[in-house]
This record gives structure tokens, C-alpha cells and sequence, in this order.
């Protein structure tokens, strides 16, 4: 059993940490809406006021949270969580935030003499819901090889890619992919439905070919059912989209797909959809809806 924090029980990171306590480990919790903490707790993990105190109660602290701004508080902020940092400390951060931020959170750490790693998931809330999020993780191997079970907890695929900034890095690259799915899935729904096509027949047959993806098969359906719920918020994969950009640019390398992509989520967003999931962008073809 391991003293584990953690920190955002969103859409995601709820279930994650349930997956943590169903698998044994004394589990702390905070988040900025208390009540989202309330089945956890009512299941035994222990309530903190603050990240801070998190830390100052839990070995290794997990981080999920909404923005690179929201990281930087958690851990940087006066109750921050390395405010309460001790010398047994292993930070997780989950979140899909930049390389920089997640090179100058390891910098810190080592600065104190603990571990860190970037470890951003990808799988939506399915995935967290079912254990089997792929964990695209940053760091040095020995934070890795303590971290590796506990990840586990959540996740069907962790691996190592490199050191700090090499999860985020790779989970840019996730989403770079994402942005073309998402796109050419809403057109191709959009098309079909123009040319007065069954929509679940096509999603059942191009879905058996070529054109087969994560996004089809899991976003498809709850396009056809009217099913806008976040399994990953629109403002949350522009943010993500705009990381990418921003670092493709550092790398010199041109994106015109997801430049694509990102104005199209900055339109939905703009249009009021922001907290709707990732598969609204259909919304953006009126005819459609």
C-alpha cells in the first residue's frame, strides 16, 4: 500500500483515483470543487484543504488538472504542492501541459532532492472509466520503475519515452493525430448525411476498412445519439492543439492539419461549445444538426 495524492477529480481523474483505491493505496485527495471528492472520500480517501497538504500527507502526489496556469498553481502556488514536499516525495503529473513547464517542475524537484515525471494520458473517459489509458511518461528511470505499478492502476499502456518534457512531447504528438480523426470523421458524417447515406451503416462498414480509428468507433455513436457529453472537453483539446502548435513552431515544423483543427475548435468554442466533448465539433455543420 502506498500514501497516494491526488489532485483534480474531473471527467477523468476521478476514476483514476478510484482505480488507485480499488487497488489498495491510502489514497488523499483535493480539488477546487470539494463535492466532486465526495464519493472518494465517502469511500475512504482522506479530504486536504490543500495541494500542500496533499503533500504533506501522501508519498507520491498525482496531478490532473485543466491548464498549464492550473499546474503551475498546484505545484508552484504558496499551498502548492511542493510547499509540502518531503524527502520521499514522487510527483506525477497527468495533465497534458507543456514540455517547459513539466522540464521546470523536474528542475525543482531536483532542486529538493525528489522525483518527478510528465506522464499525460490519452483514452478519454472511457479509458479512465476502464482502466486502460495509454500513459506516456517523462522522466529518469528510477522515478519510472517506482511509478510504473501505480500507473498501472489506471492504464493499459505506460512507457518511458525519454526524460523530462519526453511525455508531453509525445502526447503533443497524440494529439496532432487526434486533430486529423476528429476533422476528417465529422466530414465524412457530415457527407453522408448530405447524400442521405444511413449513418450507422456507414460507420459500421468504413469502420471495418481503411478508414478504421479510435475516434470513429467511440465518438461516431455518441454523434448519432445526440450524445454531447465531455469524455474530453472541446476547450481542453484546443488548449492541447494550441501546446502543440506553440512547440511545433520551436521545432520548425509546419502543422497545416492541425492549424486546420485548431480553428475549428476555436470556432466551437467561440460559438459557445466549449464544454461540450471533442465529437461537438460536428455542431459546426448546421445542416447536420
Amino acid at each position: 500500500m502506498t500514501k497516494v495524492g491526488f489532485i483534480g477529480l474531473g471527467v477523468m481523474g476521478n476514476s483514476m483515483a478510484k482505480h488507485l483505491q480499488a487497488a489498495g493505496h491510502e489514497l488523499f485527495v483535493y480539488n477546487r470543487t470539494q463535492s466532486k471528492a465526495n464519493e472518494l472520500v465517502g469511500l475512504g480517501a482522506k479530504w486536504c484543504e490543500t495541494p500542500r497538504e496533499v503533500a504533506e500527507q501522501a508519498d507520491v502526489i498525482m496531478t490532473i488538472v485543466g491548464y498549464p496556469q492550473d499546474v503551475e498553481e498546484v505545484y508552484f502556488g504558496d499551498d502548492g504542492v511542493f510547499a509540502g514536499v518531503h524527502t520521499d516525495s514522487l510527483l506525477i503529473d497527468l495533465t497534458t501541459s507543456t514540455p517547459t513547464l513539466a522540464i521546470r517542475i523536474s528542475e525543482t524537484a531536483k532542486e529538493k532532492g525528489i522525483k518527478s515525471l510528465d506522464a499525460p494520458v490519452s483514452g478519454g473517459d472511457l479509458g479512465a472509466k476502464e482502466a486502460r489509458l495509454t500513459t506516456m511518461v517523462g522522466g529518469e528511470e528510477v522515478a519510472f520503475s517506482q511509478a510504473e505499478p501505480l500507473l498501472k492502476a489506471f492504464s493499459a499502456k505506460v512507457t518511458l519515452m525519454g526524460p523530462a518534457g519526453a511525455g508531453q512531447h509525445t502526447k503533443m504528438a497524440n494529439q496532432i493525430m487526434i486533430a486529423g480523426t476528429m476533422t476528417g470523421m465529422v466530414e465524412l458524417l457530415a457527407y453522408a448525411k448530405a447524400a442521405s447515406l444511413d449513418l450507422q451503416t456507414v460507420l459500421d462498414t468504413v469502420g471495418g476498412g481503411a478508414a478504421a480509428n479510435w475516434s470513429l468507433a467511440n465518438y461516431g455513436p455518441r454523434i448519432l445519439k445526440g450524445d454531447y457529453s465531455p469524455g474530453f472537453f472541446a476547450k481542453h483539446f484546443l488548449k492541447d492543439l494550441k501546446i502543440a502548435l506553440d512547440e511545433a513552431e520551436k521545432l520548425e515544423v509546419p502543422l497545416p492539419g492541425a492549424e486546420l483543427a485548431a480553428r475549428l475548435y476555436q470556432e466551437l468554442c467561440d460559438s459557445g461549445y466549449g464544454d461540450d466533448g471533442t465529437q461537438a465539433l460536428i455542431k459546426l455543420w448546421k445542416k447536420f444538426t
